[in-house]
């Protein structure tokens, strides 16, 4: 089976390659924030440690810069040696360099391990993207596309859930839920074959057999710039939301904790009809609908009460799951076969990219213009970028 390249959707469940590359997806995007409800507990724990409190906050988004930094050398790598390789050492460090919190003696110790776990999740994100692209076409890569954003919101909400109840217990307990990502090791070696992508070229009819298309890095640049600008917009949710629920007054952090639980399953369940809206809306229409919905749910979160609130998270979360699985599915049709690993890492790190400056753009934004304004000012370019995708999707042949 190593050799098959899957084009019906109808077997990707049949295929212990696919279960092995979305148990995988789970481990990714949210790892950074499973830690989340145990920080107040190693603050206290570390409280005599110089920087403490700075050091302490700076655990969550510390391997997005490890991510951001080594996403493309773990591209290049895999393009270079291998992507099997780079799975499996991903997975083994992800478990170490996550567990080892558990044990370390101090802050900065703990600090070098966060960032090994971000070059784990650069590992790991940047081969499983790319062997996705290698073992599959057609619709069978366009809902493992849709399946992946699935597994990675899944996979947040069951870490972070999991994370709140063992923080009770200890605050270095949640450390212990990276761990489970060892037993991925033995699939990973049993069933991930490494591809031979020039090879599988040949055989494979049309673009997404891994032919180029004439301007495929130019392409993956603006790719790579738009696919920034959403998680730069998007991100103001889980950093932003908790402070603009807390400024309304009355139990903030468990209506945060509701929102962005509603967020999140959102986007898990959207995964799931991806092919289903790219096969009648294409890319283009499925860009349009999806920053559509990102913007009417900024829109509602200008508007008081719980059920606008609410239905505001439903839109985002469905939204971002409609819009993010094109990045990828585009790239990867696009690009030539032996450069996928490196166009997995670009995407990955502007993803990070976003992340990071999320904060830098929205808090002088909200100090200027108010939670409000900002969210209407996030409202009014993701409607620009529904329009332009509208547009797009009217130009015959426009890639």
């Amino acid at each position: 089976m190593s050799g098959q390249i899957v084009s019906g959707s109808d077997a990707i469940w049949k295929d212990p390659r696919a279960i092995t590359l979305l148990l995988a997806a789970t481990l990714t995007i949210m790892a950074n924030a499973t830690i989340s409800p145990a920080l107040p507990g190693i603050e206290a724990e570390f409280s005599g440690s110089p920087n403490a409190a700075l050091l302490t906050r700076f655990l969550v988004p510390a391997p997005s810069l490890s991510v951001l930094i080594f996403a493309p050398v773990a591209g290049w790598l895999a393009d270079r040696y291998g992507r099997r390789w780079m799975l499996l050492l991903g997975v083994v460090l992800f478990a170490f360099s996550g567990v080892a919190g558990l044990m370390l003696p101090d802050l900065t110790s703990i600090m070098i391990s966060r960032l090994l776990l971000g070059v784990a999740v650069a590992m790991i994100m940047t081969a499983q993207t790319a062997l996705i692209g290698d073992y599959f076409v057609g619709d069978a890569r366009r809902s493992m596309m849709g399946l992946q954003t699935s597994a990675r919101n899944f996979g947040g909400l069951l870490f972070i859930t999991s994370a709140g109840w063992l923080a009770l217990i200890s605050s270095r307990l949640p450390f212990a839920i990276y761990g489970a990502a060892i037993i991925l090791a033995p699939l990973v070696w049993r069933h991930v074959t490494e591809p031979d992508p020039l090879r599988q070229n040949k055989h494979a009819a049309g673009p997404e057999g891994g032919t180029a298309h004439a301007r495929w890095r130019m392409l993956l640049a603006g790719l790579a710039l738009l696919q920034m600008i959403t998680s730069l917009v998007f991100f103001m949710m889980p950093t932003q939301l908790p402070f603009f629920l807390a400024a309304q007054g009355g139990d903030h952090a468990a209506k945060t904790g509701l929102m962005l639980g509603m967020l999140t399953l959102t986007g898990a369940m959207t995964g799931f009809f991806y092919l289903r809206i790219n096969r009648i809306l294409q890319e283009a229409g499925s860009y349009a609908l999806g920053y559509t919905l990102m913007a009417g749910g900024f829109l509602l979160l200008t508007i008081d009460g719980d059920l606008w609130h609410s239905l505001a998270m439903v839109a985002i979360g469905g939204g971002l799951a409609t819009v993010m699985p094109n990045f990828i599915a585009l790239a990867l049709a696009l690009s030539p076969a032996n450069r996928r690993g490196i166009v997995a890492g670009a995407l990955m790190a502007s993803v990070f990219l976003g992340q990071i400056l999320s904060p830098a753009v929205s808090i002088p934004g909200i100090a200027a213009l108010g939670f409000q304004g900002m969210f209407r000012a996030a409202a009014v370019l993701l409607a620009c970028l529904a329009l332009g995708a509208a547009m797009w999707a009217l130009i015959p042949g426009s890639i």
